[in-house]
């Protein structure tokens, strides 16, 4: 017998918001039967329109809210939500914050792992904190617009300010919008793969106020680049450095291969644990500096170092957390995947004058299992992974070398979960309060710091 569903596409309906999803989404049920529903909140009773109907759940959109969420707040702009930039706007910032301990402590739950979730660490601002930008250029009603796509579309909405990005970024995505007009440079076409320009990248130093724009275009050749180049300099003096990418692939990956150096330097600068860094356009750097340093000083605390000790980073990026380390340890080994990082983490540990550190290029994967044959013996071993967490070849090297302890960076509680349980079933336990952080306010996801130690055989 098919199940029938107890809602209709279209219909409007009455009902009381239970919880949030991971995505920020509001809960309700009829019948026990799930609708999520975007802009609404535990508590709050809302008529909402059914947009959606699958076989086991469905979504809505609110109409009207009947009853109010002491946590609710007015809305900025709808356009941040439409756009998915900060789809926790209409939440007070401390009730976020919980939100997000709450994120943790469910998926920890689900896999009936005991563990206690500290309060999430927020900040005092939580907004305009990004220093970098990406920005789609697009033709919108026959003007070239810089915006943020609609969700789930390539329907690009014009910004100017994007609310939760460094105000002087916004500047500079402007500055360079005009230019691009006043050139009458032609804006990517998508359907077609024509036009030049993609994309506008902007990167920002946090403390030395250094800026990068990097013109991400379809074609080898920029029109206009010299007068272009020219006026960006005049209007905006931070600019140490502009650089063009070329990609010309039909794809989604935002950047190409290659870069050209239009004018400055290749780099710039910034400061982040009172280390130096060297950041390239195609450097992943964190986004957030004011919670990274609280990030990775926790990182580097929880890790409890001694001068004896032997480190290993896994995924290592461009040095952040293994420097850190470093001036703390005996030894740091760095892996990362890709080789232009480590160059970058070469890089910057010649800056900072640290020589007690090796990096090495490849799957974290691979070269621990490769490491642990060498007989490496690290006392503890650091991941700060991807999204979907740790590949269990990885847990299986970790727990043959032994160390005394793993600390575990996380940006997804799901994959982190599941990576725990893995730990534990194999000799490790977490021995203190997982700590989340919030590296990106206004948004769904959650930063955290988890230490497992060996349990004494």
């Amino acid at each position: 017998m098919k199940k029938q569903v107890p809602v209709l596409k279209n219909q409007n309906y009455d009902v009381d918001i239970s919880d949030l999803t991971y995505q920020g989404m509001g809960v309700a049920k009829i019948d026990d039967f799930p609708i999520f529903i975007e802009n609404a909140l535990p508590t709050e009773n809302v008529t909402m329109k059914v947009i959606k109907v699958k076989k086991n759940f469905a979504f809505g959109k609110v109409v009207r809210i009947n009853k109010k969420s002491a946590d609710r707040v007015e809305l900025v702009d709808k356009a941040y939500t439409q756009t998915g930039i900060a789809p926790l706007q209409h939440l007070k910032y401390d009730a976020q914050l919980k939100f997000k301990q709450h994120l943790i402590e469910v998926d920890f739950d689900k896999l009936k792992l005991n563990v206690e979730v500290n309060p999430t660490i927020g900040m005092d601002d939580p907004t305009h904190y990004r220093n970098k930008a990406q920005i789609p250029v697009r033709m919108v009603n026959g003007q070239l617009q810089t915006g943020f796509y609609r969700k789930h579309s390539h329907d690009l909405v014009p910004i100017e300010d994007f609310y939760i990005q460094d105000p002087e970024i916004d500047k500079a995505v402007v500055v360079v919008r005009d230019l691009l007009r006043k050139f009458r440079v032609q804006p990517y076409d998508e359907e077609h793969n024509k036009g030049v320009i993609r994309n506008i990248m902007v990167r920002r130093g946090h403390y030395s106020h250094e800026m990068m724009i990097v013109l991400i275009t379809r074609t080898e050749k920029l029109p206009s680049s010299g007068e272009i180049v020219a006026e960006i300099t005049k209007m905006l003096p931070e600019v140490k450095s502009i650089v063009q990418n070329v990609n010309p692939q039909r794809t989604n990956a935002l950047m190409g291969k290659e870069n050209k150096v239009l004018a400055g330097q290749s780099t710039i600068e910034d400061t982040l644990l009172g280390l130096k860094f060297d950041i390239s356009a195609s450097s992943f750097y964190q986004v957030n500096p004011v919670q990274t340093e609280k990030l990775y000083e926790l990182a580097t605390k929880k890790a409890d170092l001694s001068a004896d000790d032997t480190v290993i980073d896994a995924y290592c990026g461009i040095g952040t957390i293994s420097l850190s380390m470093a001036k703390v340890a005996k030894m740091v080994y760095g892996v990362e995947i890709l080789p232009e990082a480590v160059e970058d983490a070469k890089k910057n540990a010649k800056i900072n004058g640290l020589t007690n550190v090796m990096f090495v290029s490849g799957k974290a994967e691979d070269q621990m299992a490769k490491w642990q044959e060498d007989g490496l013996k690290p006392d503890v071993i650091t991941v700060d992974p991807p999204r979907k967490g740790l590949e269990g070849s990885l847990i299986e090297s970790v727990v043959k070398m032994q160390p005394k302890r793993v600390v575990y960076v996380s940006c997804n509680p799901a994959t982190l979960a599941r990576d725990v349980k893995l730990f534990t079933e194999q000799g490790y336990h977490v021995n203190q309060p997982i700590q989340p952080v919030d590296q990106f306010p206004q948004t769904v996801h959650v930063e955290s710091v988890t230490v497992l130690e060996r349990q004494p055989s």
